[in-house]
């Protein structure tokens, strides 16, 4: 009796003790390859600091995280990635950029959680968490539903993220009359967009309808006149809403493209990608409204805040995704009994961050984001 008192008190004395105790000889280490040296090292630098403050967070002194200079080039990634592997990490966030990211598939008992949002040919062993545009595309078609939106149009710019859009359209199985290539060019662009709203055809429709008038015996032709002299255009486009997949200037080139050939959007939806709350696109009054799925805004500003309170400068977009990295890999490490392998991201699970919910399964990350709309010189939270 003595003994099975005494086995049941060790259990009961074992359960009081803190789970870092248990682990505290057994390290988790988790490498980050960032840049450290050369034009993006200061990217390199914020991110560093971003895990030092999800670390404190967490306040488990049995991860360890193990930082290499990525240098922004494929080689100095994969010779980082290789003395890593040699003091025996098995999972690793980073490389940032895409470039980056050729040669690590000769690693492939090391999974890498690369913060790119590019999914389309990267080796099997990288799983982009960044905010790719499945998922904001995703967001993009439940505000549409939400609004019975029925007649969508898509503006992709003929750069190097086209064929992203393209698979993100066909994945998230997101309605769209037609996707559009333009070329980002000025002197090109506002001629593609008038072919795309038909600008000429409408334009022609008014000084017809001019004509016509006045050489009518309509009574009140006079006042028809003076209310066809404020149009530009006359008569409607096949589209109410635009998503125009573009960001910065050459978004803004865009929106005033489409301003130019008579189409609102005060009366077609003006929707764009995620624009990281650009303060810029406050000051755009006639663009407005334009929507676009995003972060959460409250708590990025909190990340932000807590940031510039302990290191005294602002951080960049991507050391507010690799802050919750460090939070997901933990949760993650210690769902699957502390054993870092291939299938920590093959099962199903979710994981609720600052930057939104993370879903995890097969391999992919995917985001379920928040919405948002500018108007009045505002971001305004729409779900």
């Amino acid at each position: 009796m003595i003994k099975i008192i005494k086995i049941i008190l060790l259990l009961f004395l074992t359960l009081l003790i803190p789970i870092e105790k248990i682990f505290a000889d057994e390290k988790i280490k988790i490498g980050l390859l960032v840049p450290l040296s050369g034009k993006n090292a200061e990217i390199g630098q914020s991110i560093i600091k971003a895990t030092q403050l999800a670390i404190n967070k967490i306040n488990n002194f049995s991860i360890e995280i193990l930082p290499k200079d990525t240098k922004s080039n494929p080689e100095a990634t994969l010779r980082s990635a290789k003395e890593l592997d040699q003091l025996g990490v098995k999972l690793i966030i980073g490389p940032v950029f895409n470039d980056s990211l050729v040669y690590l598939d000769e690693l492939k008992d090391i999974t890498f959680l690369s913060l790119t949002n590019k999914i389309i040919d990267n080796p099997k062993n990288i799983i982009s968490a960044g905010i790719n545009a499945s998922s904001q595309l995703k967001t993009i078609k439940k505000f549409i539903e939400l609004n019975e939106i029925k007649k969508t149009i898509f503006l992709t710019p003929d750069v190097n993220y086209k064929d992203e859009i393209k698979k993100a359209i066909s994945d998230s199985k997101i309605k769209i009359l037609k996707n559009y290539i333009y070329n980002s060019d000025p002197t090109k662009l506002t001629n593609q967009i008038e072919k795309i709203t038909n600008y000429s055809r409408r334009k022609q429709n008014l000084k017809d309808e001019i004509t016509r008038l006045e050489k009518s015996d309509e009574t009140n032709k006079e006042r028809l006149i003076k209310q066809l002299n404020k149009k530009d255009t006359l008569g409607g486009v096949k589209f109410d809403s635009v998503i125009i997949a573009d960001f910065e200037e050459s978004l803004k080139s865009v929106t005033t493209s489409l301003l130019y050939t008579d189409i609102s959007p005060k009366e077609k939806y003006f929707i764009t990608l995620n624009q990281w709350f650009d303060k810029s696109l406050l000051n755009e009054t006639s663009s407005q409204p334009i929507y676009f799925p995003s972060i959460n805004k409250k708590n990025y500003e909190d990340f932000t805040k807590e940031y510039y309170k302990k290191f005294n400068q602002y951080p960049n977009q991507l050391s507010f995704l690799s802050f919750d990295l460090v939070g997901l890999v933990y949760y993650l490490i210690f769902q699957n009994n502390l054993i870092i392998d291939e299938k920590i991201f093959t099962k199903k699970a979710m994981f609720k961050g600052k930057v939104g919910i993370f879903e995890i399964k097969d391999n992919k990350i995917n985001h379920i984001l928040n919405f948002y709309k500018v108007e009045n010189k505002e971001f305004k939270k729409i779900f």
